[in-house]
């Protein structure tokens, strides 16, 4: 059996200051281009009977320099929906609800955990039968 192989992008000028981003699609900065780079070196000689990535630029981008060929971009691999938290921090999510927690929350105007859940639940259902076949990468978010 194959390995399951989850990579999350490299970083973006909202991640580096820690602000939940989801269909906001930003590029990655000269440091997560970097890491990206990086990503390269163990990646190199692997070989994958799929890559999957979310379509958003700063997943791409990160594949891209990691040395991978995208099979497929998944719609199911984007970040979770952060609606009205879209480019917020936790510390500033806080100020309104101390005890806010987007594992058991969800998002107002976004994805609940059930949501998010389901989405992803229909990504691994598709790659696991590749898995007798080897090794499956996905490419996206921390929160997906």
């Amino acid at each position: 059996m194959g390995e399951l192989l989850l990579i999350r992008h490299g970083e973006t000028t909202w991640s580096a200051s820690r602000r939940h981003t989801s269909y906001t699609d930003l590029e990655l900065t000269a440091d997560g281009e970097r890491q990206a780079r990086v990503l390269a070196a163990f990646l190199a000689g692997r070989r994958f009977v799929k890559v999957l990535a979310s379509p958003r630029v700063r997943a791409l981008r990160t594949a891209q320099l990691a040395g991978l060929t995208v099979d497929a971009v998944d719609e199911d691999l984007v970040e979770w929906n952060y609606g009205e938290y879209e480019g917020r921090t936790t510390v500033d999510i806080h100020q309104d609800d101390p005890h806010w927690n987007i594992w058991t929350d969800g998002c107002p105007g976004g994805e609940s955990p059930g949501q998010i859940g389901e989405r992803l639940d229909h990504v691994l259902g598709r790659v696991a039968p590749l898995l007798d076949q080897g090794t499956v990468a996905l490419v996206g978010h921390a929160h997906s």
